[in-house]
């Protein structure tokens, strides 16, 4: 169940990322939202089933549990404290070397916003290009020591927004930055963006600063690369590595409208990039110069709005180790106290549940040991009513369990024999009782040698045979197959003889008697229990038998002439059993049920019989068969009925050798003699 839970959240959390994510409709977030809570609960339901798989696997052993208490008390309470230092530590240099890397940045950001200040004060009453350009000229060329790079432009006055004027090479950008119109709502409209010039795209630093000349609006940019000089400058000066700037966060959202080449981190063609520094990146890192990351924000220049970005960067620990001693302040060193303070408090309390922990194992396991101890004094004083508690599920839970089980098979012995001679004796009477159902001899007419056996598996079988004196020259056979053994094939075998010998008055066609059977019995016998049946009737005096079969196994008719036996027939009319509980099963049984007629001689033989004589197995599980049995009839039929019945079942006892008898064997032989001189009997 956890599992399809766990793979039907996956698969939704696939179809709400195929439809857009963030972007798809309410109602997917919301069942995206109710996916992820089932999932949290089925990874916490799996986590315990295997908590309680590992506990029941590994704790089983006591040798186990003592090693493990050994373990808690010692090891781990060491391998805690170190993997604290070290996640403290790791910690202290992400959070002290990304403030370093921070503050480089941030002094950069302030360089440029100085130089467009410096920029606007020289430019004030300059309102023409030509001396806007010489102003902003000089200014470039004071700044080109420290920011090769560093550029200037003017954007705004009479003309509108574009560029008046500019100095420097401006090989970072591919346009003008331009007079945005957000740029006079910011109270601090700097910052670093991105631009793409001629080597691709890079960070840049720009400080603006807003005046008015005459009435005109203009804005001082100056913008300051970080590439070059000025990367090797920010890496001496913090001891760090540089390696690349990514877009975490991007400024621009759905309502900013088309991307421009000056607003690069709304545009599509930036997503999941990076800004090379030059350093290449570690491969894997090292536990002396980690990978490390500090947050940097970002403007879009064409919006005004603001973004995330991150700076790639290495720091040796000793570098790292040295600035700390140099940058620490008292705030600082309050925080590592506190930390250590936590720490040491952390370890305290899992020390103390590791020993409470031991303790607990420890009293489980001398515990169960006197428990054992003190039933095994009471069972040798002859108390086997006594029983150990069984608290847990281990190994020694097993072996007080086990020590239970002992002391109850043997409380029990007796009552157990006591109930198995009270069983024993009533299966007798109730084989008596079957028995007694049975026909206490074969019946007699004249014309007509009747043999009949049943021999049945259990002390209880469930086949039944009976003969029904219909009138002085006809006679009923039924034979019948009860699904299952025991008492209960033994009551419904009772239940159907008292409903074939009400019906047999009324009903002078089997296959009408038998309809009427299975409607009585379908609505009497449980669902699982049904009946086979063949139920014929002999006519001595027309010289024919009609029969009808319920699914029941076939009948063998061997003809006799004056030269001897013909060949048998294996008789097997359409039939269904009876007693099935389906809706629509009465008319079903009546469409399949087909009543056979065919004429007898004198010295025709016919059996009838169940399975458990034709499905009787030997050693090798070969079955007995129908063409074996009716090869046995025909070559033995000069034998009297009698005489033929003890052959056929002892042909069946030797093939099956020591095989078990799994099945109730019951057999019923007519023999047809010369026909009575009897006057034609009127049909009830």
């Amino acid at each position: 169940m956890p599992g399809r839970t766990i793979l039907a959240v996956l698969v939704l959390k696939a179809v709400v990322g195929l439809s857009g994510g963030p972007a798809a409709p309410g109602w997917l977030r919301v069942l995206d939202l109710a996916g992820t809570v089932a999932l949290v609960a089925a990874l916490g339901y799996l986590l315990v089933r295997v908590l309680n798989l590992l506990q029941q696997r590994f704790l089983w052993r006591v040798r186990r549990k003592l090693v493990l208490s050994y373990v808690l008390i010692g090891f781990v309470p060491i391998l805690l404290f170190g993997a604290s230092i070290v996640v403290f530590g790791g910690f202290l240099l992400s959070t002290v070397s990304s403030s370093l890397v921070q503050r480089s940045f941030a002094q950069v950001m302030e360089d440029a916003a100085e130089l467009a200040a410096m920029s606007a004060v020289d430019l004030r009453g300059r309102v023409a290009p030509s001396a806007m350009r010489v102003a902003l000229s000089r200014r470039v060329e004071g700044a080109r020591e420290r920011y090769p790079g560093a550029s200037i432009a003017v954007a705004g006055g009479p003309a509108g927004r574009g560029r008046v004027a500019a100095a420097g090479p401006w090989r970072h950008a591919s346009g003008d930055p331009g007079f945005p119109d957000w740029l006079g709502d910011d109270p601090d409209p700097g910052g670093f963006v991105l631009t793409r010039g001629e080597s691709g795209w890079m960070v840049v630093a720009r400080g603006v600063r807003t005046f008015e000349e005459d009435g005109v609006a203009y804005a001082v940019v100056a913008d300051v690369p970080v590439t070059g000089d000025v990367i090797l400058r920010m890496q001496a000066s913090r001891g760090v590595t540089l390696t690349d700037f990514s877009v975490t966060e991007a400024a621009g959202d759905a309502d900013a409208g088309p991307a421009t080449a000056d607003a690069p981190l709304a545009a599509a063609s930036f997503a999941g990039g990076r800004v090379s520094f030059g350093a290449p990146p570690l491969e894997v890192a090292s536990a002396l110069e980690p990978n490390l990351v500090a947050p940097v924000d970002l403007l879009d220049w064409s919006s005004g709005r603001r973004g995330r970005g991150r700076v790639g960067f290495r720091m040796p620990l000793a570098v790292f180790s040295r600035q700390l001693a140099r940058e620490v302040d008292v705030s600082l060193a309050t925080s590592f106290l506190l930390g250590l303070t936590m720490l040491g408090v952390m370890f305290l309390i899992i020390e103390g549940a590791a020993l409470v922990l031991c303790f607990a194992l420890a009293r489980s396991i001398t515990g169960a040991v006197h428990e054992l101890f003190t039933g095994t004094e009471r069972v040798q004083a002859g108390d086997l009513t006594h029983r150990i508690r069984v608290d847990t599920e281990d190994q020694l839970g097993q072996l007080a369990e086990s020590f239970n089980a002992m002391t109850r098979s043997i409380s029990d012995g007796l009552t157990q024999a006591k109930e198995r001679r009270r069983l024993e004796e009533e299966l007798r009477i109730a084989r008596d009782i079957q028995m007694s159902l049975l026909p206490e001899r074969p019946a007699s007419m004249p014309g007509l040698a009747v043999a009949a056996a049943c021999r049945p598996a259990r002390e209880v079988g469930g086949d039944y045979f009976d003969f029904i004196r219909l009138d002085e020259h006809r006679l009923g056979v039924l034979v019948a197959d009860v699904s299952g053994k025991g008492t209960s094939a033994a009551f419904y075998m009772a239940l159907l003889r008292g409903v074939v010998l009400s019906l047999s008055r009324f009903h002078q066609s089997p296959r009408e008697l038998l309809i009427e059977v299975n409607r009585i019995l379908s609505a009497t016998l449980d669902g699982r229990t049904f009946i086979t049946m063949t139920y014929a009737v002999l006519d001595l005096a027309a010289r024919r038998l009609t029969y009808a079969r319920a699914g029941h196994t076939p009948l063998i008719h061997v003809p006799c002439a004056p030269e001897g036996p013909r060949a048998p027939r294996v008789l097997a009319p359409d039939g269904l059993v009876v007693g099935l509980q389906i809706d629509g099963i009465e008319q079903k049984f009546a469409e399949l049920l087909e009543e056979s007629t065919f004429p007898i001689e004198t010295g025709d033989l016919v059996a009838l019989f169940t399975d458990g004589v034709t499905e009787a197995m030997n050693e090798e599980s070969d079955l007995f068969g129908e063409e074996r049995l009716a090869r046995t009839l025909t070559e033995q039929v000069h034998l009297s009925s009698d005489d033929l019945k003890q052959r056929v079942l002892g042909d069946v006892e030797a093939f099956a050798g020591t095989a078990e008898q799994h099945d109730d064997m019951t057999i019923v032989l007519l023999r047809v003699g010369d026909a009575p001189s009897l006057p034609p009997a009127s049909r009830p």
